[in-house]
């Protein structure tokens, strides 16, 4: 499917919006990279990360502590992603490339591959959100249906009910399957991804190398295929629905939409950022621990319209985002609690599982 293109408006909705939240910067006299906090959280989260690796791994507790441990794990790596690598990758961490880069390759660290997820998030999903046949974030495909021009199946009626399972094996799924079809075919969905340099190459054998060391050969070794098996399940279980469950939040609710290109033109009725706008939704803003675990993900709005500013200035610019939207009469999409984002996103799926 060839990527559509985006409308022209003489009253450019991003134009003003980019205005606006640069006059905050300047007057503020802050950068829009990450902060000192942002810093401090990133320490906090790859120390308690090390720690229960080192601690499950070389020091095996009993099992009903391994267990815990490995569901901790789970949710120090969905917090590295949320936090340190999404910024990473969208060069927003830190105001040094270097830095960005190193925050990238902690993905690469915990198995998935960098290169690939800015092809696939910074690329695709980023231009083309919620666009079907070309965002690869909404095809899941036979087994979830999440766009009304998705082919349905039976199965699909009971997606609200077993979604949860689906999403437990994301992690898992990505770093042993979706990584290589993109590697292999060298397309994410319809769009063909940049071509790999050798450096690309030997980066994404080495982690993967790595990776499956760290967490297949390693634990047998030590603690035996049985509670390797088990313990490598509830740790990419945990990861897999912390991580699936954030970000479908943000796209895939009742109030979100799935718009198509107009034909034969192949050009789209909005232009990008009203896009962004009617295709992305925010959660539970008012919630600060949401807020720091997620990586600002909550203000899901803020991110695909400014993705190169860091999500530790996403509070203060919401406000300015918000009122400019009410003010020009456009979207502005929000659930005021997760719960509430949950259910919005469930009554959808529920929704899309009719014929």
């Amino acid at each position: 499917m060839a990527t559509p293109k985006f409308a022209h408006s003489t009253l450019s909705v991003h134009a003003e919006l980019k205005k606006r939240v640069n006059e905050y910067f300047a007057t503020k006299g802050i950068n829009p990279t990450g902060s000192t906090n942002l810093y401090i959280k990133a320490g906090i989260l790859i120390t308690g990360y090390v720690a229960i690796y080192i601690h499950l791994v070389f020091f095996t507790p009993v099992p009903w502590l391994a267990i815990l441990e490995c569901i901790a794990l789970g949710l120090f790596t969905s917090g590295i992603g949320f936090n340190v690598m999404h910024d990473g990758a969208h060069g927003s961490f830190s105001k040094y490339k270097p830095v960005n880069k190193m925050a990238a390759l902690t993905l690469d660290f915990l198995g998935a591959s960098s290169f690939m997820w800015n092809n696939k998030h910074n690329v695709v999903h980023h231009t083309y959100t919620n666009i079907d046949g070309i965002d690869d974030d909404i095809e899941a495909k036979p087994f979830l249906r999440l766009a009304p021009t998705q082919k349905h199946y039976m199965l699909h009626k009971y997606q609200h009910i077993y979604f949860w399972f689906l999403y437990g094996f994301l992690y898992l799924f990505w770093v042993f399957f979706t990584d290589y079809r993109k590697y292999f075919t060298g397309m994410v969905g319809s769009v063909p991804i940049k071509k790999l340099s050798v450096t690309d190459h030997i980066l994404f054998w080495g982690f993967k190398l790595m990776h499956f060391t760290m967490y297949v050969i390693l634990p047998i070794f030590l603690c035996g295929v049985l509670p390797w098996l088990v313990g490598f399940l509830v740790y990419t279980f945990t990861s897999g629905v912390v991580l699936s469950i954030v970000f479908q939040l943000a796209h895939t609710v009742e109030e979100t939409i799935f718009p198509e290109a107009i034909q034969p033109a192949n050009k789209m009725e909005d232009e990008w950022a009203l896009h962004q706008l009617k295709t992305t939704a925010n959660f539970a803003t008012s919630n600060k621990i949401v807020t720091w675990f997620v990586g600002g993900l909550n203000f899901q709005v803020e991110h695909h319209l400014f993705p190169k500013i860091s999500h530790a200035h996403y509070p203060q610019i919401s406000k300015i985002i918000k009122n400019t939207c009410i003010e020009l009469g456009v979207p502005y999409l929000e659930h005021q609690r997760m719960t509430g984002a949950i259910a919005s996103h469930i009554s959808h799926l529920k929704k899309m599982g009719q014929p």
